[in-house]
């Protein structure tokens, strides 16, 4: 449990986008910016845009961006600024890196998902297998989806190449032992490869600690604009050949997997994110997280069907369920007419929803730390009044 307590109203304060009525549940598919960041962006647009390389003041001023922009997304991810790549988006990002490593696998090679996995963390290995011919391995869940260790140390061989993995569910909240996967990927000389994009906004990111040989995640999930982030080991990274345009920089190695001009705009909004993040602490953000998701499981009225972990020991506060007698698309009209944001659908957990059995998906609500013990009551209200 937190000692640090989060004034959440001061939190709020810092953003104005959350100054009306509408309770945002909709973190997983992308949260809010605060003030600083957005402050960011246009103050760089109005004072330092610029390409990089030129010697007039502007130019340099957005060299020093984008090397700050790397030295905190190194202070993020924990790894060195040189193992850091920004792109488009993490799926973007992540085909870009999978064909580069792409060109080092042969017919027959394998590659072990999982059925928590979101789609950025799994079709581009199937495309992969459409195009040379490997194996895509999927390993299967709990009854109350954890991954199943079991299964997936079975589906490892001598072949595999390759375990992707999801740091925490986009779908279901489940997040898996991080260290015992990386271990278990490491035993038959694989490479572990860690889609963290939902997990970014509700815990720290310590590749190193972790051991992870790749890591994709995005910043507009952590309050933060557009954009994707990547993280590879340098020995890795100076093995592969990289899709890029002759003249673009070989070093810093992470710079290789970066196509083109860089959004610096969003740069300076990253930056400003990072900073906001810190300036909370970890321990904060954790404990009100904890205290809001245990909320909402206790009040979680009797008809609604939660798939996944019932409790906050091993998840994120990502709630994905059903009411009985109406479709998920229908639940999330009723709720955001009364002011409460979901999501429904499928989220791109193809996978997860196939093995519910689940055509139409859930619905799905996301709790992040700028969020109240009030519209946690509002949403369990909408819900009980549903049901």
């Amino acid at each position: 449990m937190s000692t640090t307590a989060l004034d959440v109203a001061a939190v709020r304060a810092r953003f104005s986008a959350l100054d009306r009525r509408l309770a945002f549940f909709d973190g997983p598919g992308g949260t809010q910016c605060p003030d600083e960041v957005i402050d960011a962006i246009s103050t760089y647009l109005r004072t330092s845009n610029a390409n990089i390389g030129a010697p007039y003041d502007t130019s340099r001023r957005t060299d020093e961006l984008v090397g700050l922009a790397h030295e905190r997304a190194a202070s993020f991810l924990g790894c060195s600024a040189g193992e850091t790549a920004f792109g488009q988006s993490m799926t973007a990002l992540n085909f870009l890196l999978t064909r580069a490593f792409a060109r080092t696998l042969n017919r027959g090679d394998e590659v072990v998902v999982t059925k928590l996995d979101h789609d950025g963390n799994v079709a581009p290995w199937l495309e992969i297998a459409h195009d040379l011919g490997i194996v895509v391995r999927v390993a299967g869940v709990t009854g109350d989806l954890e991954l199943d260790y079991a299964d997936l140390e079975a589906n490892l061989s001598e072949r595999t190449r390759v375990v992707a993995f999801p740091v925490a569910a986009n779908s279901v909240g489940t997040a898996p032992d991080v260290r015992r996967v990386v271990e278990l990927a490491h035993s038959v000389g694989a490479l572990a490869w860690a889609d963290a994009v939902h997990y970014g906004p509700h815990g720290p990111i310590d590749v190193t600690a972790w051991d992870v040989d790749v890591l994709i995640c995005s910043p507009y999930k952590f309050f933060g604009p557009h954009m994707g982030l990547a993280f590879g080991k340098r020995e890795l990274l100076e093995t592969w050949r990289p899709y890029k345009v002759r003249p673009a920089a070989n070093e810093p190695v992470g710079h290789r997997f970066e196509l083109g001009t860089s959004q610096h705009e969003l740069l300076a909004g990253f930056v400003a994110a990072v900073d906001y993040v810190s300036s909370l602490g970890w321990d904060a953000i954790l404990g009100h997280e904890l205290a809001l998701g245990e909320r909402f499981l206790a009040g979680l009225p009797e008809p609604v069907e939660l798939y996944g972990i019932r409790g906050m020991d091993g998840r994120v506060p990502t709630f994905c369920f059903n009411l009985p007698g109406r479709r998920p698309a229908e639940v999330a009209t009723l709720l955001a007419e009364r002011d409460v944001a979901v999501w429904h659908g499928n989220y791109y957990s193809v996978e997860t929803m196939k093995y519910l059995g689940l055509d139409d998906g859930a619905v799905r609500a996301g709790i992040v730390h700028y969020n109240t013990e009030d519209e946690v009551d509002r949403l369990l209200t909408g819900l009980a009044e549903l049901a």
